[in-house]
């Protein structure tokens, strides 16, 4: 069985055939992977987020499916639906691309709230309902939706419920000079497109997520993520000062909590660390919370952003001297 930093490189290899640089965002991937979570990406049109996804799909060697998700789309084209069988006069369940073990949402805020939240028991349950008979989804599975930031007329905002059942809200930014050069050289050919090979499987991930497990935290460290996640639902209260204007409508929930502990060992693991040291989860805090804080019309009007608000916590944040014992 590999270790964490061997898993990482044999995985980032195959897919740096297809997506140039990205780096950071590959490994929270790869973390999202490992901790079991869902991953919503947004960035502006053509910075290859399907690609990514669909290539990390074919590097794992799992089943993927994709779903373009437009205003017309109906929640049965998401799940499935029960179909007549003539010659046994019956029905019986289609399964939908939702069985899948990496389901690719593309440009999920344009289908609207009925098919958004066909996702929901999905995601939480790992489980669908079709004729009211529940089925269970494949394992592994996760959810891996795009969104861009422009182009909003016509499209339906996540509610606060969904986006909070992804682990990361990862943003992707243009790649570099050398890193755009490279994709021209690359992908530059009509009749040879680069390709990804299968170098993992569904059921080696889920054989790694036992070593993820064992990765120590102290608890001076839960305490740290506690206090980290309390200090965004006091700035809903009060702006951390007295007589600050409030800066958040809400703060995270407990979910963030959570994630902050399990991707925290899962990024450790994947480091060769065999325990979790207080700068890898500050490392992670704005991929974690940065969806899960409502920022107030004050803060909005200051153009704060909810990076800018969980650097502050951040930085507020008293750090414990952790060791490994």
């Amino acid at each position: 069985m590999p270790n964490g930093p061997a898993w990482s490189q044999k995985l980032r290899a195959e897919i740096a055939k297809a997506v140039i640089g990205q780096d950071t965002i590959v490994e929270r991937l790869l973390v999202a992977l490992l901790a079991n979570g869902h991953v919503l990406l947004e960035g502006m049109p053509g910075l290859a987020k399907t690609l990514l996804v669909k290539s990390l799909g074919q590097a794992l060697g799992v089943r993927f499916e994709r779903i373009q998700f437009t205003p017309d789309l109906l929640p049965s084209d998401v799940v499935g639906t029960m179909v007549f069988q003539p010659k046994e006069g019956t029905f019986a369940p289609h399964l939908g691309p939702v069985f899948a073990n990496l389901l690719l949402a593309d440009e999920i805020n344009r289908a609207p709230a009925k098919v958004q939240s066909a996702l929901l028991e999905a995601m939480q349950e790992r489980q669908v309902t079709i004729g009211g008979q529940s089925h269970p989804l494949p394992s592994p599975f996760f959810v891996m939706a795009t969104q861009n930031p422009i182009e909003q007329e016509g499209t339906y905002p996540l509610p606060e419920a969904q986006t909070d059942r992804f682990l990361f809200k990862l943003i992707l930014d243009y790649p570099s000079a050398e890193e755009e050069l490279t994709v021209v050289q690359r992908w530059g050919l009509v009749t040879k497109q680069p390709s990804v090979a299968a170098v993992s499987s569904g059921e080696e991930l889920l054989a790694l997520r036992h070593e993820v497990d064992r990765v120590h935290m102290a608890p001076e460290v839960h305490r740290y993520i506690l206090s980290m996640v309390r200090a965004t639902r006091m700035l809903a209260e009060r702006n951390g000062d007295p007589g600050g204007k409030r800066q958040l409508n809400f703060g995270a929930s407990p979910r963030a909590s959570l994630a902050l502990f399990q991707t925290g060992r899962a990024l450790a693991w994947l480091r060769g660390q065999d325990y979790v040291a207080p700068a890898l989860l500050q490392e992670l805090a704005p991929d974690i919370l940065r969806h899960r804080l409502g920022l107030t019309y004050e803060a909005e009007a200051e153009e704060l952003t909810t990076d800018t608000i969980i650097g502050q916590v951040v930085e507020r944040t008293p750090v414990p001297a952790v060791a490994r014992s």
